[in-house]
């Protein structure tokens, strides 16, 4: 008995291993990512712009991907964790903590773009469709306009605060953590996404989050609390977009205007990027990401000043190419494969 109670328990942890296998090939792009980084640090800035724009398809993807709902308000997440960096460096940088003030950073735009969630997420989401959209996009330019005509953090003047690191941490060590540190969290920031993206999938969540996005009134019908599941994708989403703002803007550039981190087309192209990969997969993000920035990156490069006129068509045709995105499609194409195991 204890024999077959050990072969049990045995094949159910194989099988709770083997459910995170699509793990794999997201993190190998992260990883990959970081070493090309390493290996030729001239290519660093191509490699940051490639980090961002996958951490920030990784984290929209939890809300967007897995509802249906388009926040085109979602900057204002990551605006907030870009305050909540300054704030908590300017607080906190003549208390002897040294890097440590970087993590009440962390924590605090963490939490000021979770309390905006849920504000939001009670009002805004028990809307639907283009009313849910059109509120969101109140919120963002609201919260921005509020910040310029109060005059709340330095108003339209904004929060510089790279003295206040040099004086917590040194120059030297400012230096290295603007430089490579930050955008290092930023490739951590996408990991966890893409975990917590996986854990939701593979759970009653993920269930209840799709059938939600299939058919909301049939969902409810079906017993399922779809307004409880769509605050938490909404607030699981916007505090990993907290996390994002407050290291990929708030540590890296040392400073914060309004005007810049509430600025809408990044809303705009974490879409493009959802849509590109596969609304709702894990690797979508990734894929489109990494074919969102490079695309951007040469055509900027080799077509300055009408990269925009060429990149569009280009991007509509790939998305009329491929509707459910390029991993969407990948996905019916390797079914009943030894590879559908690891692409989700």
């Amino acid at each position: 008995m204890i024999s077959v109670g050990k072969s049990v328990n045995s094949q159910q942890s194989i099988v709770n291993i083997k459910k995170y296998f699509p793990l794999l090939p997201v993190y190998g792009i992260y990883l990959l990512l970081f070493l090309i980084g390493i290996i030729y640090p001239e290519m660093w800035s191509v490699v940051t712009l490639l980090a961002f724009y996958c951490a920030l398809g990784q984290a929209f993807n939890i809300f967007l991907g897995m509802t249906g709902y388009v926040d085109f308000g979602y900057v204002a997440f990551l605006g907030l964790g870009a305050y909540g960096m300054a704030l908590g460096i300017d607080v906190s940088h003549q208390t002897g903590l040294n890097i440590g003030i970087i993590f009440i950073g962390i924590i605090l735009g963490l939490l000021m773009a979770t309390l905006l969630s849920l504000v939001v997420g009670a009002v805004a989401l028990r809307l639907r469709g283009a009313y849910f959209a059109i509120a969101t996009i109140g919120v963002n330019e609201g919260f921005r306009y509020l910040i310029e005509g109060a005059k709340l953090w330095g108003g339209s003047e904004g929060l510089i605060y790279f003295r206040q690191l040099n004086e917590a941490m040194g120059r030297e060590k400012t230096n290295v953590i603007v430089t490579f540190w930050a955008d290092v969290f930023v490739l951590v920031i996408a990991a966890i996404s893409a975990f917590i993206t996986l854990y939701y999938m593979r759970s009653k969540i993920g269930y209840a989050l799709t059938a939600l996005r299939e058919d909301e009134d049939a969902a409810k019908v079906m017993g399922i609390n779809v307004t409880k599941y769509k605050i938490l994708a909404f607030i699981t989403s916007a505090s990993m977009a907290g996390m994002l703002g407050a290291t990929s803007w708030g540590l890296k550039y040392t400073h914060v205007f309004p005007a810049d981190v509430f600025e809408i087309h990044y809303t705009v192209e974490g879409i493009v990027i959802i849509l590109l990969g596969g609304a709702g997969t894990l690797l979508g993000p990734a894929a489109g990401g990494l074919l969102y920035g490079l695309s951007k990156y040469w055509l900027g490069a080799m077509f300055p000043g009408i990269q925009l006129l060429i990149f569009a068509p280009i991007i509509l045709i790939i998305i009329v190419a491929f509707p459910e995105g390029i991993v969407g499609t990948m996905k019916k194409k390797i079914k009943g494969t030894v590879l559908e195991r690891y692409i989700a």
